[in-house]
């Protein structure tokens, strides 16, 4: 009977360990608390760490965005063994003195010029290029000239030569210099950026009057109208309206094109051409990327220069009509814009194939055709493949609204039965 009841001392044991038992039941509650915000603070910990990496591979694909699309390296890796603080990813085409005094020293860091002008020149149109490099750059812009005819010497003469950039390379056009030297890292500091012919009379052109205009009117791309006695005009939309300081559109119901309020693309609206076209920061970085490497001559390009916009091109690209310009359409590049029959037969450029005279005007048109033809090409198979593209223009927006409205006008229909043949049952 005694061996059967517990002894006193287990009946203790017996309720410490209870005792305890509930303690340690207390304090593992108490800890819980704890070990919710320690892991609520590991995860915000990842998600700060996830998030700045994130946020600077973005900027690495921004600043290097055909290395990060070409190479599976990330750029951090190749420049790994610099210290941040001392890279710098850009340029500019400012010229530098080989030496200068303690205060100018100072002020390297400034920068006065901020707009670029770029064009194409060759000796025969020398004294035209004077003058409009004599309008821009009291203005304080960059010029950089390309010399496609070999001839650079003979412009030292110019007071003004020293302070431009030259660059010669043998019978290439303007897009293929802007492709090799105009690069968007280069070129960032300006504000905005002038590619034009060198054939265009500025006698009624103010630079200053010009950009102050197209602040103004938020154009980010945009250029001078032409003068309607200019000897090339191509397009309507770009001759000048003596009552509008801009315009954004042409209206005209004669010929094929048809222009009205209802046209929303080029050349009715959205539209400027090649010979004399100015680029924001943001429009020349796309129109960068959409200049073809090996389709030197341009054309079909003018087409869809709308699409660098950064907008709707219909209210972001604009002809200035109060400071206009006079295109002559002197044609030099590949060969004289005067031809002269009694010397075509001895000249370099016209030479004899067979029994026929070879014109490099006719080949280099014909070059022009067969190029405009392969980016139409290359453009139609870029979207066809490229699924997440979206055709931001406002005609294509009008179609996926009207599909929208075609859609939802069918669907209402058929849910109005289904609800009519729910009650009927």
């Amino acid at each position: 009977m005694e061996h059967d009841l517990p002894s006193i001392k287990s009946w203790k044991s017996l309720v410490k360990r209870r005792n305890n038992a509930q303690e340690g039941g207390k304090s593992s509650w108490k800890m819980k608390p704890i070990v919710v915000l320690m892991c609520t603070v590991l995860l915000i910990f990842w998600y700060k760490t996830t998030n700045i990496q994130y946020e600077q591979t973005e900027i690495e694909e921004t600043d290097y965005p055909f290395e990060m699309a070409k190479e599976s390296e990330p750029v951090s890796e190749k420049l790994k063994g610099l210290p941040f603080g001392i890279m710098q990813p850009r340029s500019d085409l400012e010229l530098k003195p080989l030496w200068s005094s303690s205060s100018l020293r100072s002020k390297s860091g400034e920068m006065t010029n901020r707009n670029l002008l770029a064009m194409p020149v060759g000796l025969k149109q020398k004294d035209n290029v004077d003058a409009v490099v004599k309008k821009f750059l009291p203005a304080n812009f960059t010029v950089i000239l390309f010399h496609y005819d070999g001839n650079m010497d003979q412009w030292w003469d110019l007071e003004w030569s020293s302070k431009a950039i030259h660059i010669v390379a043998h019978n290439q056009t303007k897009w293929w210099f802007a492709k090799r030297f105009l690069h968007p890292d280069i070129v960032s500091i300006y504000d905005y950026v002038f590619l034009w012919d060198e054939d265009l009379g500025v006698e009624n052109f103010n630079p200053e009057k010009y950009l102050r205009i197209v602040k103004t009117a938020g154009l980010e791309i945009s250029q001078p109208a032409l003068h309607p006695n200019s000897t090339e005009v191509h397009h309507r939309i770009t001759v000048r309206s003596r009552t509008k300081i801009f315009h954004r559109r042409v209206y005209d119901s004669r010929g094929n094109m048809k222009c009205s309020n209802a046209s929303e693309g080029p050349p009715c609206t959205g539209f400027v051409e090649g010979m004399a076209p100015v680029f924001s920061r943001s429009a020349w970085f796309c129109t960068w990327n959409l200049i073809q490497n090996d389709l030197v001559h341009g054309w079909g390009m003018d087409m869809k220069l709308g699409y660098c916009a950064q907008g709707d091109r219909s209210k972001k690209v604009g002809i200035v009509d109060s400071e206009y310009i006079f295109h002559q359409g002197i044609q030099t590049l590949g060969g004289s814009g005067y031809p002269d029959k009694k010397n075509s037969a001895r000249s370099g450029v016209n030479r004899r194939r067979g029994s026929a005279t070879f014109d490099s005007r006719t080949e280099i048109r014909r070059q022009s055709t067969w190029e405009l033809q392969a980016f139409k090409e290359r453009w139609n198979q870029a979207v066809a493949e490229d699924k997440n593209w979206v055709d931001r223009s406002s005609s294509t927006r009008n179609r996926i609204g009207n599909n929208r409205r075609l859609k939802r006008s069918s669907v209402i229909p058929s849910l109005v039965q289904r609800k009519a043949e729910e009650t009927t049952t």
